[in-house]
């Protein structure tokens, strides 16, 4: 499946008819925030992150302006669609669905989805029985809102939020049993805190989708095949791995 809709999505940008580089002296860049540590603000207010300085590394190797615009997930194909910007970097799993409305570029980050919960839980999530009854928290409109509602909503009420932070909020303020979320932000924003201690993993990590990439209108396979390019020499000049080593112990690269 996976190296079908790779090379359906390569197919469709190969066939866009071209377009100079220099056409795209500026690349709007949309990202929702807060999804620490992927993309969120500093303490300046300043965007921060693993995709925010990946991002910049690509532009950079693409040899235009980046700007960032900041988009609430909910409306942000609707939004790329709308013109309001020209690509989504932030985290967007590819899938099939997607794939009918946005054009991907190839994967560039895949990690794995969590489940968090209080340090008493006893729910195991490869067994829904065992969610019967509880409130289990999403972000709306991802891989792991589609997830959850397939396999828990006959037993479980699933809470859809907008943001992660505010699936944390209810989390911590006992609002939620189940928080299921990107495995990296919920160790950096659910364990890794002061409430932290009174949390853990619950049961396996899954993997969804087929990675992250880069999304663009349809119409600007140019777009995606110049990310396309700047992705695969990060990837290999080292400049990808120190962005990695900065905000993870461990490899995402895909």
């Amino acid at each position: 499946m996976k190296k079908t809709l790779i090379a359906m999505i390569g197919a469709v940008a190969l066939s866009t008819t071209a377009v100079e580089a220099k056409d795209w002296e500026v690349v709007r860049l949309a990202v929702d925030v807060p999804y620490e540590p992927f993309e969120y603000k500093a303490p300046d207010g300043s965007l921060t992150g693993f995709e925010i300085d990946l991002g910049n590394a690509v532009c950079e190797e693409m040899k235009v302006k980046c700007e960032w615009v900041i988009q609430a997930w909910d409306g942000i194909i609707p939004g790329l669609l709308a013109r309001k910007y020209d690509a989504i970097f932030s985290s967007m799993s590819i899938n099939e669905d997607r794939a009918k409305k946005v054009l991907f570029s190839e994967p560039y980050y895949n990690t794995p989805t969590g489940f968090f919960g209080p340090k008493a839980s006893e729910v195991d999530p490869a067994k829904p029985e065992t969610l019967k009854g509880l409130r289990v928290g999403v972000q709306r409109g991802t891989i792991q809102d589609t997830y959850a509602t397939d396999n828990y909503s006959k037993v479980a009420e699933i809470k859809r939020y907008t943001t992660g932070d505010d699936l944390v909020v209810d989390l911590h303020g006992g609002r939620l049993d189940v928080v299921v979320i990107d495995f990296p932000v919920g160790v950096s924003t659910i364990i890794e805190v002061e409430k932290g201690a009174d949390f853990k993993v619950l049961g396996d990590n899954v993997q969804l989708g087929e990675g992250v990439g880069v999304a663009a209108r349809k119409r600007d396979g140019e777009l995606i095949e110049m990310f396309n390019k700047a992705l695969a020499t990060v990837k290999t000049n080292g400049v990808y791995d120190k962005i990695n080593e900065k905000y993870f112990d461990y490899s995402i690269k895909k």
